[in-house]
């Protein structure tokens, strides 16, 4: 079995995937997300094939359009434009290749001003309901990925796992870094399709590289989808291999790649974000995923399955859980204090509103793990099965309220805080720290 999953490994990388040969934009004026000093007089797009029937469009903030008739001369694209006031402008394009495939794109550019982003450009509707949901998966299947491989290589450190067990903490890690990877990718295609405003059969053929290659969204996403691609093939060999310390350096690729998260949110790119803003949500971020992701793997694999062990598993991760949930708490104050100036944008801001519900979640998530430690865990010892019984179903009930914190991450993810004040006094800093110290868990 093992040895016919090593040849389809190897097929599976071996064989090169099929090249498209719709045409591609090889050069531009403006560029992709320039600042230009005066109007620029026209757009020019180089392909690297013939292309016909081309429209152009240059748009501002308000949606006019500023564009002439597009005409083709070979491998060139010339779109006359009027004379564009001081601002910020999208270009929309769609050309006909040679293929017969519908090609487009867009990009921004500025005119004496910076450049919006390509995600924010005009038409992009931004964040859905559906992305929301597609971003709490992405966000589960982070911490599975990282708390199933941590749970294994702390927490059961030493302990003898037995075939079964073994088995199905590799399946859970498995499937947690491959749905990262799958997950991330309709993430990254669904926030694509909406800066290009374009039905799912034109999105295929369109240019996503001002998305992928000009913003750091699109570079973290690069990034991580190959560095947990990497974790996966460590997680594929360790199984295969039956190498159990080719786990640790899948962990920390997943550990080190989740920053991607970190440098391309709200604290690497909002105003007042900095570093420090980068660490602690990194910070924050790795340690809810040992944290949920932990609760997870004790509560679908442990405990139904290492009978012999789970007494030990759970008073291990119980002193584990401790320092976890203090760095999510620490974090998490600081970040909410960056994030929200004011003591009112709790509950005056729609971001606000929606980390106070997930306050509460933590918090319910706290309390319910404190009485597991201080109460449960003393009676281990001499537990009877209807009463281990009982703990497996508590403790899915801490997993639930866990699995809900990720999704109200995903819905803050994916929301704008409140705009910063030029100036915030020390003492509504220092109120508002004691109030929001709860804090939150991934943005």
């Amino acid at each position: 079995m093992k040895r016919l999953a090593l040849i389809l490994g190897v097929v599976a990388l071996a064989v090169p995937a099929a090249a498209w040969a719709h045409a591609t934009l090889k050069q531009e004026s403006p560029g992709f997300a320039q600042e230009v000093q005066s109007s620029p007089r026209q757009v020019v797009m180089h392909f690297d094939q013939i292309t016909q029937f081309p429209v152009v469009q240059v748009l501002d903030q308000h949606g006019r359009n500023y564009a002439g008739t597009a005409t083709v001369d070979q491998l060139v694209v010339t779109t006359p434009v009027r004379k564009l006031p001081t601002g910020t402008y999208t270009i929309r394009w769609h050309v006909l290749s040679s293929d017969g495939h519908v090609v487009s794109g867009v990009w921004t550019f500025g005119v004496r001003v910076k450049a919006l982003p390509p995600t924010e450009a005009f038409g992009a509707s931004g964040p859905t309901r559906t992305e929301h949901l597609v971003r709490w998966l992405y966000f589960l299947s982070l911490a599975i990925v990282i708390g199933s491989l941590g749970f294994r290589l702390i927490v059961l450190r030493g302990l003898e796992l037995g075939p079964r067990l073994a088995g199905r903490l590799t399946l859970v890690s498995l499937l947690g870094v491959i749905a990262v990877i799958q997950v991330g990718i309709l993430a990254f295609c669904l926030r694509c399709e909406d800066v290009l405003q374009l039905p799912f059969g034109k999105f295929i053929y369109g240019d996503l590289s001002p998305i992928s290659g000009g913003t750091r969204f699109g570079k973290a996403f690069v990034a991580m989808t190959l560095g947990f691609a990497v974790a996966a093939a460590f997680v594929y060999l360790a199984w295969l291999l039956e190498r159990d310390w080719l786990y640790w350096p899948a962990l920390l690729l997943a550990v080190g790649f989740v920053a991607g998260l970190s440098v391309s949110g709200h604290d690497g790119v909002d105003p007042g974000s900095s570093w420090l803003s980068e660490v602690a949500d990194w910070v924050h971020l790795t340690a809810g995923s040992l944290w949920i992701g932990g609760l997870v793997t004790l509560t679908i694999a442990v405990w139904p399955l290492g009978r012999e062990i789970r007494r030990e598993a759970f008073l291990r991760f119980s002193r584990l859980a401790v320092l976890l949930v203090a760095l999510v708490l620490a974090a998490g104050t600081y970040l909410a204090i960056v994030r929200l100036p004011h003591l009112h944008d709790l509950w005056s801001t729609g971001y606000g509103r929606v980390l106070i519900i997930k306050i509460s979640l933590v918090a319910t998530a706290v309390g319910w793990g404190g009485i597991h430690h201080f109460f449960v865990r003393p009676k281990l010892a001499g537990a009877s099965d209807k009463l281990l019984g009982g703990i497996g179903r508590s403790l899915i009930g801490e997993s639930a309220v866990a699995v809900a914190i990720l999704l109200l991450a995903a819905v803050l993810v994916d929301s704008k805080p409140p705009p910063r004040p030029t100036q915030t006094s020390s003492s509504n800093r220092a109120a508002y720290a004691g109030a929001v110290g709860a804090s939150s868990w991934r943005k």
